[in-house]
């Protein structure tokens, strides 16, 4: 069985870890990113309907902010997401599955006027006809130097789990540089559009069925149990 590596920032990275070990992957996490918040200013209450969450990192680092907004119906990405925005005393209306992009087709009638608090990194949305949204970053994910425990980490080889186009490209990035055998290395990706930045070299690249943290993991848990390399996975 190969290794799994999560590269994801903290506290996903812990998270990931301890799903895949409950699995009996062997699992490590060495985050290439640290989190942020960055200052923001939020809208009038009563110019917003509704609030478009991303990422539970919106409401970990979107500070004393947020309490003006609190109670606001809310569309979260995943469920770590809409776990989270419930905890912050907002009113969960629909947690997706597939990206925050699905989400939009679940919007109510009356929730027009959307505010979408995200990263400063984050993916353009295609807004359903009369739909408008204003967007705040709240936090960033600064990129850290590759780590000397991943550089030997990556030397004995494995599969790493990518959750984000911008941890591809810094991934890739940090590996250029160094000495390090990327044949012997798998990526397992979050969709298609991360495995297309990751670079090249690699022994193998997959992408997860679904844009989900569930989906990426049963896909890099296949990836550490396939020691040949050889299994088809849906992409």
């Amino acid at each position: 069985m190969r290794r799994l590596i999560v590269v994801r920032p903290e506290p996903g990275a812990t998270a990931t870890v301890e799903a895949a070990r409950l699995q009996g992957l062997q699992a490590d996490a060495y985050p290439i990113f640290v989190v942020r918040p960055m200052p923001w200013e939020p809208l009038p209450r009563e110019v917003v309907d509704a609030v478009l969450l991303g990422s539970a990192n919106a409401l970990r680092h979107g500070g004393p902010a947020l309490a003006a907004l609190r109670g606001l119906p809310s569309y979260c990405v995943g469920q770590t997401t809409g776990d989270a925005a419930g905890a912050a005393g907002f009113d969960v209306v629909a947690v997706g599955t597939g990206g925050l992009q699905n989400v939009l087709e679940a919007l109510a009638p009356n929730h027009r006027r959307l505010l979408r608090l995200t990263g400063a990194a984050h993916v353009p949305l295609d807004l359903p006809p009369g739909i408008t949204v204003e967007t705040r970053a709240v936090y960033a994910s600064d990129a850290l130097p590759l780590p000397s425990d991943l550089q030997s980490a990556l030397d004995g080889g494995g599969v790493v789990m990518l959750h984000s186009g911008e941890a591809a490209r810094h991934f890739d990035r940090l590996c250029a540089p160094a000495v390090i055998d990327r044949a012997g290395i798998a990526l397992a990706t979050i969709g298609p559009r991360v495995s297309a930045l990751a670079g090249e070299g690699w022994s193998e690249v997959r992408s997860a069925p679904r844009p989900s943290d569930a989906a990426l993991l049963a896909l890099a848990r296949e990836m550490c149990q396939d020691a040949a390399g050889e299994a088809e996975i849906p992409r």
